[in-house]
């Protein structure tokens, strides 16, 4: 996952992509693609997500039982994986939604002593 350019680019904290993942899918089961777009979006472009990290992310997520999928035909009437999130996957986006937070309290925290 990288931002708008190249030159610009964080690199994020092991298992953000994850976590983006699952709060996409939080919405309804999507295909890979759609999940792209909808972190790109709901970023304002600049997270951009490439299939080389989304793949096996999806994967990973799949091994460990937070989602599973079905397969479908997407809109542009092509078969597709749809991937939605499974209960255990609802319950984990809790918790690193919760761990995501604190971190970032924390890193504020050191950023902007009082």
């Amino acid at each position: 996952m990288s931002t708008r350019s190249d030159h610009e680019r964080i690199e994020l904290l092991q298992g953000t992509l994850d976590l983006l993942i699952l709060r996409t899918l939080l919405l309804g089961p999507a295909h890979g693609h759609a999940m792209t777009k909808a972190i790109e979006q709901s970023s304002d472009d600049v997270l951009q997500v490439e299939q080389g990290s989304l793949y096996p992310a999806l994967h990973r997520l799949i091994k460990r039982g937070l989602i599973e999928f079905d397969h479908g035909t997407s809109e542009n009437n092509r078969r597709a994986k749809y991937y939605r999130l499974t209960p255990k996957g609802r319950r984990q986006l809790d918790v690193e939604t919760s761990k995501w937070e604190r971190l970032a309290t924390a890193i504020a925290r050191v950023l902007r002593p009082a």
